[in-house]
């Protein structure tokens, strides 16, 4: 599985019920924060190694009612673990402290 993080911008006054609309629909949701600043929303996917990032960011949470803007990104874990994507490159190794 694949973490993608997503911030969402919602219709004002909409925040909570997005996040309900993505909590009972979208499968691939591990979690959802309500946040301060330019977004209202932080949601972490886990999208599986097979499927399109674009498809799902498309046509699964743009579908969501209330939601105005979405700021993808896509993450690569620092240390490997058996959990790590594979992009077709070499994780750095682990940073030693």
């Amino acid at each position: 599985m694949r973490p993608l993080f997503v911030q969402i911008k919602c219709q004002l006054g909409e925040a909570g019920k997005v996040a309900d609309a993505i909590l009972d629909t979208l499968e691939e949701i591990s979690e959802v924060y309500s946040t301060s600043g330019n977004y209202d929303l932080l949601a972490k996917f886990a999208i599986d190694e097979t499927k399109s990032i674009p498809d799902f960011i498309n046509n699964k949470l743009h579908k969501i009612p209330g939601i105005r803007d979405t700021y993808t990104i896509i993450a690569f874990r620092i240390g490997g673990g058996t959990d790590s994507p594979d992009f077709g490159v070499s994780d750095p190794p682990p940073v030693k402290r």
